[in-house]
């Protein structure tokens, strides 16, 4: 058996399906799809966003934004705001089918149809290469998704990017225990 090349392109699993929240001058929220972000360190996120669009000139003047999970059950909701541009779209937000809420640790919305969101405030944002870098403030997660004081990732749905096939897939079946499974070999 072989393997087959794909070149030198962004891909891998998972990629996450970021929902990246700002309020704009006029404290208006806007919200853009990202898949191209990971944990970079403890308290740190890094997203790689072009500089046209209308999050980051929001994040440049707040010094805030929040990333949501996208889940299955508003997963329409998540990709429309990956397509339509808040440049052009003054009720993207609205239109997506979300409302939001202030948080109460960074000057940032809150996407209230989204169960787990991080809170996070500017640490840096280049224009050449495009990396943001967050600091995470405070991770909130809808109490409907808590059961027994634990998230319950089936309650969250969470979806990935399939950068292969331009697909979104849900997250959640269980197959085992972080630092066990391993244990026995």
């Amino acid at each position: 058996m072989g393997r087959v090349d794909f070149g030198a392109k962004p891909f891998s699993y998972p990629q996450p399906v970021w929902i990246i929240a700002t309020y704009d001058e006029n404290g208006v929220p806007n919200a853009m799809n990202a898949a191209w972000g990971g944990i970079s360190e403890a308290n740190e996120v890094s997203i790689c966003l072009s500089v046209g669009h209308k999050t980051c000139k929001n994040f440049e003047k707040t010094g805030a934004f929040t990333i949501s999970m996208a889940d299955a059950a508003h997963a329409a909701g998540c990709d429309y705001v990956g397509i339509a541009s808040g440049n052009k779209e003054v009720d993207k937000f609205a239109k997506a089918g979300f409302t939001a809420t202030k948080s109460e640790h960074v000057n940032a919305p809150i996407i209230n149809e989204l169960a787990v969101c991080m809170e996070c405030k500017v640490k840096s944002y280049d224009h050449e290469t495009c990396i943001l870098k967050g600091e995470i403030v405070n991770v909130s997660v809808d109490e409907n998704a808590i059961i027994e004081g634990k998230v319950d990732v089936s309650k969250v749905a969470p979806i990935m990017f399939d950068p292969f096939n331009n697909a979104y897939h849900v997250i959640g079946e269980k197959i085992g225990d972080a630092w066990s499974m391993g244990k026995n070999l």
